[in-house]
């Protein structure tokens, strides 16, 4: 070999050999992508996010409204006499059942007051049956009559006209001693005096009445009426008003045998 020829030696790269290790060189859009995801917001990001969706909401409702609007403002003239018609029938619809439940709710309202009205009546008859039958005590304003009979010549049928008397002029409740007079009520005479449906009452016989005092009192003072003629057998009588006569003699109440109720 001859010493013009140049020896070259090969100068070794200063670059460095990539290692095996060492993580890939990133392209500009995977370092976006890497900057962004996971996202790292702070809270003010975090405030200005939730008030720009809010302020979209906000668009998208008022551009819906006004694509409604819109919409009505640009219809036919047959499409909107039809909507005006739908909403008149929903209106008169609404309207009727309305009307439909006022009506119900004024017949209930009629139904109960005329059901307690109808059980104040069915009281009210109640007593007043009770009063005329004699199952029921009663009071109120009336007189007193009191016949005594000295000499015993007072009979049944005296205190029997005295009864139809008082009966005549309205007697409402009539009590004999402690012997209630009702409709089927009878006199007789016995042994020791006068007997009321086969219970024997004494002198002084004293009736108890309610009733018109002012209707009362004058029946038996007619001129040869009750008074006359227990005085014509030496009996006084003396009639005195008062405003609470109490008749309390009951009756008992008999039940039917064989009678019966025909409403179901």
């Amino acid at each position: 070999m001859s010493s013009d020829e140049t020896h070259a030696t090969p100068v070794p790269d200063a670059t460095p050999a990539p290692d095996a290790t060492s993580e890939p060189e990133l392209t500009g859009r995977q370092r976006l992508l890497r900057s962004l995801w996971p996202p790292k917001a702070s809270r003010a990001q975090l405030i200005v996010a939730l008030l720009l969706f809010v302020l979209g909401l906000g668009l998208a409702i008022q551009v819906r409204s006004n694509s409604e609007s819109s919409a009505l403002r640009g219809a036919r003239q047959e499409d909107l006499v039809r909507i005006l018609d739908e909403l008149d029938d929903r209106t008169q619809r609404l309207e009727d059942e309305k009307q439909r439940l006022d009506d119900q709710r004024t017949e209930l309202e009629n139904s109960s007051d005329q059901a307690e009205e109808a059980r104040k009546q069915t009281l009210e008859k109640e007593r007043q049956l009770g009063v005329l039958a004699g199952t029921v005590a009663a009071e109120g304003p009336g007189i007193t009559v009191t016949v005594t009979d000295g000499k015993g010549a007072v009979e049944a049928d005296m205190l029997l006209d005295a009864i139809q008397e008082l009966r005549a002029a309205g007697a409402e409740a009539i009590q004999i001693n402690d012997v209630r007079v009702v409709a089927n009520t009878y006199l007789t005479d016995g042994s020791d005096g006068v007997e009321v449906d086969g219970r024997a009452i004494t002198a002084p016989y004293r009736f108890k009445v309610i009733g018109k005092a002012q209707d009362l009192e004058p029946a038996l003072n007619i001129p040869g009426g009750v008074v006359q003629t227990l005085e014509k057998e030496q009996a006084t009588v003396e009639v005195t008003r008062g405003e609470k006569i109490v008749v309390d003699a009951l009756r008992r109440v008999n039940r039917p045998d064989y009678a019966r109720s025909s409403s179901q």
